[in-house]
Formats: C-alpha cells, structure tokens, sequence
C-alpha cells in the first residue's frame, strides 16, 4: 500500500489498511495530502489517487474505503492553482481535464463503497471527488461548491456536473455554479448530498460505525449494487467536452483568473 504521507512533507495521495472491529473485514483509509494547501491537489495527487484504487481494489480484503483530507481542517480546496502557471493553450486545459478525469473515474469506480470523510471545504475538485463517494458524512463547518465562475474562469467537466445533478438536484447545483455560492452542510443534506452531519468531536465515530454497517455486509452484494449504481448512472452519461476546455482554458480570461488568484486579487474579466 502507499503512504499517506511523504518523508519530505511533499503533497502526496496514499493508504493504510485497519480491521473494522468486530466485523472481520478491512477498510482503507485514503487520504489527500497537502494541508499547508487546504489539501488542494496537485497532478501528482491525481496521478496518486489513481494509483492507490488500483492497489486498493487488488487487495481482497477491503469491504470499504473512506476517503478524507489530512488535518482535520479541509477535504480538498481544488487544484493547487500553481498547476495553471505553465498553461499556454487550450490544449494545456484539455490535456489537465482528461488527466483528472482518470483520477475522478477511477474513484468512481472502486469496487466496494467508498464513504467521503468532509472536514471543512470540498470545493472544485473537492466536491468532484465527494460526489464519487457513495455516501458523505460531514462536519458542520464543511462547504460543497465550485466558484470557479469567481475566481479562476476554467470550466466543470459535464460527468462532475451529472453526478451533482443526481446528487444534489439540477437546480441547487445550477445556482451554485452560475452564483458561485458555496454549499453548506446543512443544505446539503437536505438535499441529500450528505447522509450525516456530525460535531467535529464524534465525527470519527460516526465514520467508524458507517463503516462498520457496511463492512457487514455481504461482499458480492456491496459489489453488485456498487456496479448496478455505476450502470445507472452511465445510462445518462455526457458526451465528451473538449470543445468546452479549449473555450476555457484557451481564453485571456483564464490565465487573468490563475494570475489574479495567486495575487489575491479580484480578476477583471473581458470575455475572451
């Protein structure tokens, strides 16, 4: 399995196996790490998340993975946007897209459930990676949301958008994106995008035991309904978007977005 952490503090994806007491199963723990960032990821997290499914669907032990940020305090705050320095082309932009989409789907894809730990923002790429989950348990404190029409002018892959269509409905994921307002935890279960909210203080807790329910359960049917759910939801599957990144990430716009961001100031958009 990999670490979850690197010797040299670098930001980096990986896992541990634990025993869920009283069950006779394992789950995984994946973590995103880079918390001086808010666990924003880098593409070398992508290319890590990645990876660590693969190991983690090879080990047959596992029944369940929870998926979490490093340090309590955020899920994942986005790309690191320092990854958009380099970018000259709208081809930059759909090479990145397809590089996360690997990562997004292979989350997706993981065998046996996967349940989403939110502590704090899971935001961007965080709330992308959320709704891969297949249940969400969050503190109190936690925020859903892609304000990328705020601050950097780049675009949301149509398979993000659908599986928030299905999650939090079409018209509350269209008012967070067109108003690039951020999500709390409250609304967002109502909404059912989060199965529980929980104090930070019994948040693990409250993770364990959701593991443990699962853990439970009968392997070949936690795997099946995971497949009978990915099949559902490929039923309704968009079609490929790379007209729409060139738009984006090709644009004056965009890089002003990525230079603004890293200036912390507001970015004066023109259109083009």
């Amino acid at each position: 399995m990999t670490s979850v952490t690197d010797e040299a503090g670098l930001p980096s994806v990986g896992w541990t196996k634990q025993e869920v007491p009283g069950t006779g199963a394992y789950a995984a723990h994946l973590t995103l790490s880079n918390p001086s960032r808010h666990n924003a990821l880098t593409m070398g997290m992508y290319d890590q998340l990645e990876l660590s499914c693969e190991e983690i669907d090879a080990d047959p032990d596992i029944r369940v993975t929870v998926l979490r940020g490093a340090g309590g305090r955020a899920f994942a705050a986005g790309t690191d946007i320092r990854e958009f320095r380099g970018f000259t082309t709208g081809a930059d932009g759909v090479a990145y897209e397809k590089r996360v989409e690997r990562a997004v789907e292979r989350l997706a894809s993981v065998r046996m459930p996967v349940v989403g730990a939110v502590q704090g923002p899971a935001v961007g790429a965080g709330i992308a990676l959320a709704a891969c989950c297949d249940l969400v348990l969050c503190t109190q404190d936690a925020v859903f949301g892609a304000p990328i029409a705020r601050t950097l002018g780049n675009c949301l892959a149509p398979a993000v958008i659908a599986r928030l269509y299905a999650s939090l409905g079409r018209a509350r994921t269209l008012r967070a994106l067109l108003t690039a307002e951020l999500i709390g935890a409250q609304q967002a279960l109502e909404a059912g995008f989060v199965q529980e909210v929980a104090e930070h203080g019994d948040f693990d807790d409250r993770v364990a035991a959701t593991c443990a329910g699962i853990a439970r359960g009968a392997p070949l049917t936690l795997a099946a309904l995971k497949e009978a759910d990915r099949r559902v939801l490929a039923a309704s599957a968009p079609g490929p978007a790379d007209d729409l990144y060139e738009l984006c990430y090709g644009s004056r716009d965009f890089h002003e977005g990525v230079t603004a961001f890293l200036d912390k100031r507001a970015p004066g958009w023109q259109g083009r």
